[in-house]
């Protein structure tokens, strides 16, 4: 068994299903197997949904994050606060918060030196099939459905630049399905999501365009390795609509590490490459997060 493992995971996927029973009402998650908080307030990836629910209770309790998240590219800023609830490791409830700031590009754009653009999330989750951890000798994944609900103000400007952009509607809900699985004896940690949207840069420039009006299917995918009981790496890659006809929009990935010094405590940083945004090129830059949870 590789000293890779997460402390103790081993033994304990090797318990009789009684004893594994009490150790999960006697204690919290294994660390890192909560995932971190997505921009859009998901437990997850930075990027990318995953089935797995916030908190580092089990199924004996509730567990929830507080999350500050920045982004920061060639031209723009990002900076996200998120709340989210776990209901006995079964249910998710998040709320996220987002402020998008153009920095000087806000000047070429014809916007203004540092206009913002906000957006309001407010999601659920719900675990539908398997546990991602203890299910060890299965090879079906933890499920969950997932749903966002957007609201984005246009910033000072409000809603009628959003649609002067040539998005169709100023809020949108995204719908997910989400499957996640976590291989102990690898150290492994990879999921997949498929999101039914048409939220234009995650929704901070509206909903459906002139381009693509309906909203269509995407895909999150993620692939972490556990270093040790507190360090993980991994990549994500996320694809997105291209709805609006004035700026294409392209994919998105990041390559991250996520450190937990404490059990309460993750810090994540990666390097993100966002492609290109509101006809700017090449939006790559970093990713940092700090997330407390219970």
């Amino acid at each position: 068994m590789w000293r890779l493992l997460i402390g103790c995971a081993g033994a304990l996927a090797l318990l009789p299903a009684s004893a594994a029973a009490h150790d999960r009402r006697a204690g919290g998650k294994l660390l890192l197997t909560d995932g971190v908080t997505s921009v859009e307030g998901a437990s997850g990836g930075g990027l990318a949904a995953w089935s797995l629910i916030a908190g580092n209770e089990t199924d004996a309790g509730i567990g929830g994050t507080a999350t500050a998240t920045a982004v920061t590219t060639a031209d723009f800023d990002l900076v996200a606060y998120g709340v989210a609830l776990g209901l006995f490791d079964r249910m998710e409830l998040s709320y996220a918060h987002q402020t998008f700031d153009t920095r000087a590009a806000g000047a070429a754009l014809g916007l203004g030196r540092g206009y913002a653009f906000r957006q309001h999330v407010l999601g659920a989750k719900v675990r539908i099939v398997g546990d991602a951890v203890w299910e060890q000798d299965s090879w079906l994944p933890q499920i969950a459905i997932g749903v966002q609900h957007k609201i984005a103000d246009g910033g000072r400007l409000g809603r009628p630049l959003l649609r002067a952009l040539g998005a169709r509607e100023t809020a949108g809900t995204d719908v997910y399905v989400s499957a996640t699985k976590v291989l102990l004896a690898q150290s492994l940690i990879v999921g997949g999501t498929v999101r039914w949207t048409d939220a234009n840069q995650f929704g901070l420039l509206g909903f459906g365009g002139d381009k693509g009006p309906d909203r269509t299917l995407q895909f999150e995918g993620s692939a972490a390795m556990l270093l040790t009981r507190r360090l993980a790496v991994g990549a994500e890659y996320r694809t997105k609509p291209d709805n609006l006809g004035f700026a294409e929009e392209d994919d998105a990935y990041d390559v991250f590490a996520a450190w937990a010094p404490a059990r309460n405590v993750t810090l994540t940083a990666a390097y993100v490459d966002l492609g290109d945004i509101a006809t700017l090129k090449s939006q790559r830059g970093a990713f940092l997060q700090l997330q407390g949870a219970f």
